[in-house]
């Protein structure tokens, strides 16, 4: 059996494989494990939020401070 190296592909190649390979449930916990330390991937709001417009212009005013 060949041994792949999930923590040296991108997250973009480990979703590849894993879509490719849906059986490989060691694949499937390295994707979600590298997810679960990505802070950038919380949700803001959810389409019947009332103050959907607002929470997403917050969201994005705040990622315009981090990038100056």
């Amino acid at each position: 059996m060949i041994q792949i190296n999930y923590s040296a592909m991108t997250d973009k190649e480990l979703r590849q494989y894993f879509i490719k390979h849906r059986e490989d449930k060691v694949a499937l916990q390295a994707y979600l494990d590298r997810l679960s330390r990505h802070p950038y991937q919380k949700v803001i709001t959810t389409l019947d939020d009332p103050d959907f417009d607002e929470k997403i212009q917050a969201a994005i005013r705040d990622q315009m401070e981090i990038k100056e």
